[in-house]
């Protein structure tokens, strides 16, 4: 037996006398909660458990030995589904062997794990979970289990079943004589990144097992499994000639916890290696607001007042305390005997009723007397959504004259109409002006791990009345290493129009970029129907001309759209100019390739909010049209919306191009996390931040950036971006 195995034993023996010969106090001791295994998800070290986290808790973690590097981001994207995407390089590979196009880039693996829980422990049945491993990637790790956890004391014990590399050992089923593999298939379809059901539940299958030790010491737990897999099949192996050989089944762990937001991993395993690793921890659910806010006002209210009783200065003071107390920006005010009306976004709150709250005292205190206050609040000067407060219910409301009063109850939600009475107040600010941090990246290139590009963008826009707008934004590229983006000419053989794959000429090639130039023209155009064209400059690779129309019925969970464009592609070497040839020629490399000089690119989609228990605070959008290509195709965009207000999607895109066709990743995906601003800073904000990335940057399956989509301008209708924190 390995020395170091003898003396991982040892001590591990010596950690559970505490078990077996003292008993901690039952109000004390350390509370269980599930841990990562090494390739992220909720497990016990290469096997995985039956067990999943708490709804919207994150890890970010990585793992290391002499033969992988993990890098992983796990998500308990539902109450009973776990989410995981896995990079790993393999330590002992290259990309490819062609110097010129991956360099010393390791060969990268790009895996997608989920898990559903079938049975929540009671006290008899033990948790219980069905999942995938890497059902998406190129086979190296892919594998299927069933798996049960069960408490006892401070004990998780774990049993499982496991095909493919889960369950390789082949200790339950499967005949490897043959084959390592018990004659499973290891072939990917296409470039990678498809899922090929057909080898799920096939193979070899294999019994694993484990159990997990709380200490009664909170921080350290302890692990030991008895592992489903041989090894034999993998890449290192089969790929290089590296010996992987085990020495036991049994792998040995300990995990010591850093307080609430992260871990530290040292695990034994195979009886020959050392692994390492750590996560970070949060939890989307219970992230919460931490604001320095305007005091809300109390309710005193002047009686007897009319329209004409108020100056302008007082009609400028009670548009400026609706802007800064309850958020409305800018407001326009209009009144008339019976009505005091309110025409204003809304910049601040995510709930609405503090906003509706707010106005209404102010509106009471310091707006002439009447019997309704009408908030219609708009976006982009088009008018969304309507709110008639009831000035009677809402003394009621503010005097606390019964239990439980809420301005709920003095307010109801209609369609918006024109506003009544003389205009009295309204902003003559036309213009506006914004600058934000930029983020672009993708994963598990050729030429690098990650390419990325930060920088500023910095916008304005003029409007001319309230349809018509005229704005811009310019890009400052501060860092970026899309100098190593080789992808000058498909080297996988795609012949493609390159649309998305040119990126490195429009950041690296200028430090600054005009982003887009528009003349935007936006109507709302009868009940339920907005609608929109434009023209320009539309995004930092296209411009051309395009329209928009949305049908959405007011606090719907559905909506329609469709929009469609004429686009033509931007010459990278030029900040005005476009291309005017399709055949364009590389001097690098003396071949030539296509670019898009005109077509039409648009697609109908469906948005819908289920309403559906196991399917909570969802959306789920699906559209339908042709890409930037001219390829042909939908995108599924599925997103979960957690109590903070916290965002997380991910979208595919499947097209006519065949896997070949498309190349490397088969068809275009991504995934992105949306932050509200008032979760990261101390001032409350219906602004957000959003996060994506790309495991590739190719040409399929793109969609053109455009500037407004009237979805998200008309929000306020059902909400989704501003939907309030629930937590």
């Amino acid at each position: 037996m390995h020395p170091l195995f003898k003396t991982s034993l040892s001590a591990i023996t010596l950690a559970m006398l505490p078990v077996f010969y003292c008993q901690a106090d039952a109000f004390s001791y350390p509370q269980f909660t599930p841990s990562q295994s090494d390739f992220g998800g909720v497990g016990l070290m290469q096997m995985p458990s039956g067990r999943v986290a708490r709804e919207g808790e994150l890890t970010l973690g990585a793992t290391f030995n002499d033969e992988y590097h993990h890098y992983m981001v796990s998500l308990q994207l539902l109450p009973w589904l776990e989410t995981t995407i896995r990079y790993t390089l393999v330590q002992d590979l290259l990309y490819s062997n062609d110097e010129s196009f991956s360099g010393d880039t390791k060969y990268t693996d790009k895996g997608i794990d989920f898990k559903i829980r079938l049975l929540e422990e009671s006290y008899w049945l033990p948790e219980t979970s069905i999942g995938v491993r890497d059902f998406g990637g190129t086979g190296l790790f892919d594998g299927e289990y069933i798996a049960a956890s069960k408490h006892v004391g401070p004990l998780d014990f774990t049993l499982g079943v496991g095909w493919g590399y889960i369950g390789n050992s082949g200790n339950l089923t499967g005949d490897k004589t043959s084959s390592i593999d018990c004659g499973r298939s290891t072939d990917y379809k296409g470039k990678g990144g498809s899922i090929d059901f057909d080898r799920w539940f096939t193979g070899c299958s294999a019994l694993f097992g484990g159990v997990e030790y709380q200490t009664p010491w909170a921080p350290l737990r302890l692990k030991m499994e008895y592992d489903g897999n041989d090894y034999s099949s993998d890449f290192p192996v089969t790929r290089a000639g590296i010996d992987m050989s085990q020495d036991s089944k049994f792998n040995y762990g300990m995990l010591y916890r850093l307080g609430q937001w992260g871990d530290l991993r040292l695990s034994y395993e195979r009886g020959t290696t050392w692994t390492m690793g750590f996560n970070l921890n949060t939890n989307f659910n219970s992230l919460k607001s931490m604001w320095q806010d305007e005091p809300a006002p109390a309710y005193r209210p002047v009686a007897n007042k009319t329209a004409n009783d108020l100056t302008n200065s007082d009609w400028e003071q009670l548009a400026q305390d609706l802007q800064q107390i309850a958020g409305y920006e800018n407001p326009a005010l209009y009144a008339d005997n019976n009505t005091v009306t309110v025409v204003a976004p809304q910049i601040k709150y995510r709930d609405r009723n503090k906003a509706h709250l707010r106005a209404g005292i102010i509106l009471a205190n310091q707006a002439p007397e009447a019997n309704t206050y009408r908030i219609i609040e708009t976006a982009n000067h088009q008018p969304v959504t309507e709110t008639r407060i009831n000035r009677e219910q809402l003394v009621k409301v503010a005097d606390h004259d019964y239990i439980n009063a809420s301005v709920a109850d003095a307010t109801e939600e209609v369609e918006p109409s024109e506003p009544s009475g003389k205009l009295y107040a309204k902003s003559d600010k036309a213009w506006n002006v914004s600058v934000s941090p930029t983020l672009q990246q993708s994963f598990g290139g050729s030429e690098d791990f990650y390419m990325f590009n930060i920088g500023i963008t910095a916008g304005a826009n003029y409007w001319f009345g309230d349809h018509v707008e005229l704005g811009g934004s310019l890009y400052l590229n501060i860092y970026d290493n899309y100098d190593k983006f080789l992808y000058e000419v498909p080297p996988d053989g795609t012949d493609l129009k390159r649309v998305r794959t040119l990126v490195r000429q429009y950041i690296n090639d200028k430090p600054i970029q005009m982003n887009n130039l528009q003349l935007t023209w936006m109507d709302k155009l009868s009940e339920n129907w907005y609608g929109q064209a434009y023209g320009g400059y539309l995004e930092m690779m296209f411009g051309g001309v395009g329209s928009e129309i949305l049908y959405r019925p007011q606090g719907s969970n559905w909506a329609f759209g469709i929009d469609a464009n004429y686009v033509i592609q931007r010459d990278p070497d030029s900040q005005l100019g476009f291309f005017t040839e399709e055949v364009q020629f590389d001097p690098i490399t003396n071949r030539h390739y296509r670019v898009q000089t005109g077509a039409m690119t648009g697609h109908a989609t469906v948005y819908y909010q289920p309403q559906w228990e196991w399917l909570p605070n969802t959306l789920l959008k699906v559209s339908a049209g042709q890409y930037l290509t001219e390829d042909k195709g939908f995108t599924i965009d599925f997103s979960k919306q957690f109590d903070s207000g916290v965002i997380a999607g991910a979208f595919v895109a499947k097209t006519n191009l065949s896997a070949d066709e498309f190349g490397e990743g088969s068809f275009n995906k991504g995934f992105y996390i949306s932050i509200p601003f008032d979760v990261m800073t101390v001032k409350p904000s219906t602004n957000r931040a959003t996060i994506s990335w790309l495991p590739l940057s190719r040409d399929g399956g793109q969609m053109l950036n455009r500037k407004y989509e009237l979805f998200s301008v008309t929000d306020a209708r059902s909400p989704w971006y501003g939907r309030k924190a629930m937590n």
